[in-house]
């Protein structure tokens, strides 16, 4: 299998990067492209901020850019948005989040539609230790800055960088034509207790959470897409089939983000093998 990946720049680019280094694919054999350029605003991390580059129509034209780019491939794995899934089992997205979602979910047309036979790979928020907005949630959290957790009892799906990693390439093996795959680790976690449990392991004091009443004034530094994201409950929607042999490494969120601490700590990242 011949491995081509796109935004290889991004940190889960990055991460995918040297996974393949580490335990590179033996030339030869089909020619499979995985497509995360749809990636970077793919986690909770970000204040929303990110959404502003991604634009729901710049969601379709990535994918339609993939499709040109790569038409002599013989497989496409695109990998997008573990939320759609609640969405499409009746979750009600806020008013600002809708054209995301539906951005996304042309996307997914795109790409199951092209000349290129692909599969989807919906992925849960992506973190890791090579987040810049972790780092920088670490700095204001060390600093005492309160942030905005959303509802305690709505949970999201979450997923280690790593893990992200072992889904994309279990798919590029499985290359299911047609399928709809998704990946996550097995414990749905509001924001708030994700966070808390990042700033615990960080050894500071739980950051205050910002109060509903100052959401008009929490717009200066919040974008109204991310109080959207965690007010959808998309924990405890269907998970979908994961890709074939994929199961996470990292099982909930305290032993992924323990990783990223440790990770931190000593300087380098967590070895794995690709199989």
């Amino acid at each position: 299998m011949e491995l081509t990946l796109t935004a290889p720049r991004s940190e889960l680019g990055g991460v995918l990067s040297a996974a393949l280094a580490r335990a590179p694919t033996r030339g030869g054999g089909p020619r499979v492209v995985i497509d995360i350029s749809l990636q970077p605003p793919n986690n909770l991390l970000h204040d929303g901020r990110r959404w502003a580059t991604f634009s729901p129509s710049r969601l379709s034209t990535l994918a339609r850019a993939t499709q040109r780019r790569h038409a002599d491939a013989d497989f496409l794995v695109h990998a997008s948005y573990l939320f759609l899934n609640a969405v499409e089992a009746g979750a009600r997205p806020g008013d600002t989040l809708r054209p995301i979602v539906d951005g996304a979910l042309a996307a997914e047309r795109i790409v199951m539609d092209g000349a290129v036979p692909a599969c989807v790979v919906r992925l849960g928020y992506v973190y890791g230790p090579e987040s810049k907005d972790l780092r920088a949630y670490r700095r204001a959290f060390r600093i005492g800055r309160p942030y905005w957790a959303g509802p305690p009892q709505t949970t999201q799906r979450h997923l280690h960088s790593d893990d992200a990693v072992r889904a994309l390439l279990a798919a590029a093996r499985q290359r299911a034509q047609g399928s709809l795959l998704s990946a996550s680790d097995d414990l749905p976690a509001s924001f708030a207790a994700f966070m808390d449990e990042f700033a615990r392991l960080m050894g500071n004091p739980l950051p205050l959470h910002l109060p509903a009443a100052t959401r008009p004034l929490a717009h200066v530094i919040v974008a109204e897409e991310h109080m959207q994201m965690v007010e959808l409950e998309s924990g405890t929607g269907p998970v979908g089939a994961r890709p074939r042999s994929f199961a996470p490494e990292f099982a909930d969120y305290r032993g992924g983000l323990r990783q990223v601490v440790n990770a931190w700590a000593s300087g380098g990242r967590r070895q794995f093998e690709t199989g």
